[in-house]
């Protein structure tokens, strides 16, 4: 069968043909839509798990008692993995257990772009890369089978441009799912440091046999004097650069870049040029092999950021010495208007950051905030930080003990709090840090494509409160309300009690779609000009990317993009914003917080 796939959903077909039984993973861009395309196969188990941590443990489980299992997650993700991670290396697996990353270099949707080939380095884990959706199904099905003959776990590295391009993929129809039974083994799974030991050797020793099985991933095309080594899609920019500079080469692919096959050490006389997406990680292990190599060690190639035509063209050229340079490409004569990301219009985030703006005024404020759709509280002032999961209360409870005269507000997101916020949760408690923890619940896992959060199951007030932390919870689309709670928890704050707020109404985005499922229509705004007095509240203060300020410096609400939320209307203190029908505000407001 032949589909337009993107790499993910390629990768998700790989795996089902393989028979997996058991899959778990967090939601993060590159990598959603291998979890949501398994998803739709009822006859395996398929989760979102709370972290990545939960996720992997989930599946090394699963393989542990014989099943053939995947993890899936962006890059960072593999971060909170790491101690399974390493773990399932040193006692193996019975049946397949692969771990799917998907890299993000040039950071379009993450905070780094650390290359998670490094992982399979330090952790003794074979790594397989794609170069395209067709070699992603390939590699997904042979890495789970690999996996089991092995017992050993593999993990398929892809990266943006594999994850979400979409092409032509010939798939095979999904095999049954493979469960299993544990068979105990105390020896082999109970990592004391006596048995430990020994699984460490027998890391090791099958460390140098998988350098000689990755040879089955490695293919030479073409002849000439250069050598090129590429790997992932690295491969596919070498190709069309070296045909283009019409440059005859032996391109040698690496289909698992870690570890290399000892065999690569032969592949040229004199230097090779090495293209991948990344670290020179195939390139320090070439050196590592007497390799003389050119490549991104030394410059050729860029060190940050994506591949791209243009720099390996440029990279291969300065490598071989032939003096090209593409040239600039024109300027247009009228450049776009900046479009700078920001909150949804009608987002409940919104209300939330600026319930809490009032209630903090003439405070000193340090906003420590989170990854997620709430990170653009950066566009009203409000994140002063927000370097990775869980950041908002755990680096927020650090500024609050170093610097007492401020007040410390931590912005963290449903999914993000369940993540990683628990645990710093109960530090909170026992260390009695003065802080307002706001959990700002949409519930869904918004910024993501709307995965659900596991708020609607455990709500957080009910966590703050199993711990014994104060706590309020608040609806954002209630203003005058919310800046009440708001002001109770930052006099609670500034007392010397840790409070935690929860607001709570679902995503916008996804009660429009409801909305639009049931065949109703929400309200929208509108300003009455003459009553308008330019104070800028709706567009400066509240900040919704709905309202646009006029040359006179009246309001404007755009129609397409207005959601009725009604906060515009509730922030007026000339109530100079009105609703097209207004007999349909309340039912809106209602059948949103149903969504």
């Amino acid at each position: 069968m032949r589909h337009l796939l993107l790499g993910n959903e390629a990768i998700a077909y790989g795996a089902l043909s393989a028979g997996v039984a058991v899959a778990a993973g967090y939601p993060g861009t590159p990598s959603s839509e291998i979890i949501e395309t398994l998803l739709e196969y009822r006859d395996r188990f398929v989760q979102w798990a709370s972290n990545e941590k939960t996720a992997v443990e989930i599946a090394y489980g699963a393989a542990l008692a014989g099943a053939r299992a995947l993890a899936a997650m962006k890059h960072v993700g593999l971060n909170v993995a790491a101690d399974p991670l390493h773990s399932a290396a040193y006692t193996g697996v019975v049946g397949g257990f692969l771990i799917v990353t998907a890299d993000d270099p040039n950071m379009w949707s993450s905070q780094n772009e650390q290359d998670t080939r490094w992982y399979g380095l330090q952790s003794y884990i074979p790594v397989l890369e794609p170069s395209d959706p067709q070699e992603a199904f390939k590699m997904a099905k042979e890495g789970l089978m690999l996996s089991e003959a092995l017992e050993h776990p593999v993990i398929l590295r892809s990266v943006t441009r594999v994850s979400h391009v979409r092409a032509p993929v010939v798939v095979e129809p999904p095999a049954p799912p493979k469960f299993g039974k544990f068979a105990r083994n105390v020896e082999r799974y109970v990592l004391v440091p006596q048995n430990a030991r020994r699984r460490k050797a027998e890391v090791l020793r099958r460390w140098d046999s998988f350098a000689d099985l990755s040879s089955r991933f490695l293919s030479i095309e073409g002849d000439g004097e250069v050598v090129v080594v590429a790997s992932g899609v690295g491969y596919l920019y070498a190709v069309e650069a070296l045909e283009r500079l019409r440059v005859k080469a032996a391109v040698v692919k690496v289909g698992m870049p870690v570890p290399l096959p000892k065999k690569l050490a032969d592949v040229g006389a004199g230097e090779v040029v090495v293209v991948e997406e990344g670290d020179p990680v195939v390139e320090m292990q070439l050196r590592a092999m007497g390799v003389k190599t050119r490549g991104k060690i030394d410059g050729f190639f860029p060190k940050i950021g994506e591949l791209t035509l243009r720099s390996v063209v440029e990279g291969i050229s300065k490598a071989l010495g032939l003096g090209v340079r593409l040239p600039d490409p024109p300027t247009p004569p009228l450049q776009p208007p900046p479009r700078p990301p920001y909150l949804c219009p009608g987002c409940p985030h919104m209300g939330t950051f600026y319930a809490f703006k009032i209630a903090s005024a003439g405070q000193k404020v340090i906003w420590s905030g989170d990854i997620g759709c709430y990170t653009l509280g950066i566009n009203t002032g409000q994140q002063d930080l927000a370097t990775h999961m869980g950041s908002s209360l755990g680096l927020g409870m650090g500024i609050a003990v170093a610097d007492r005269e401020k007040l410390v507000v931590a912005t963290v997101g449903d999914s993000t709090f369940y993540h990683a916020a628990l645990p710093q949760l109960i530090d909170l408690k026992t260390k009695k840090v003065p802080l307002v923890l706001v959990v700002m619940d949409n519930e869904y896992t918004a910024m993501t494509g709307g995965q659900p959060s596991p708020s609607r199951s455990v709500p957080a007030e009910r966590l703050a409160e199993a711990v014994g932390v104060k706590h309020y919870v608040i609806d954002p689309a209630d203003l005058k309300r919310s800046v009440e709670i708001a002001k109770a928890a930052v006099a609670d704050a500034k007392s010397g009690e840790p409070v935690v707020v929860v607001s709570r109404r679902p995503c916008t985005l996804e009660a429009l779609r409801h909305a639009r499922r049931s065949g109703f229509k929400p309200p929208k705004f509108y300003v009455v000009a003459d009553k308008c007095r330019s104070c800028g509240i709706c567009y400066n203060v509240l900040k919704c990317y709905a309202i646009a300020k006029l040359p006179d410096g009246k309001a404007w609400i755009d129609p397409s993009l207005c959601s009725g939320c009604s906060m515009c209307a509730q922030v007026c203190p000339y109530d100079a914003i009105k609703p097209t029908e207004p007999e349909k505000v309340g039912k809106w407001l209602e059948l949103w917080s149903q969504a």
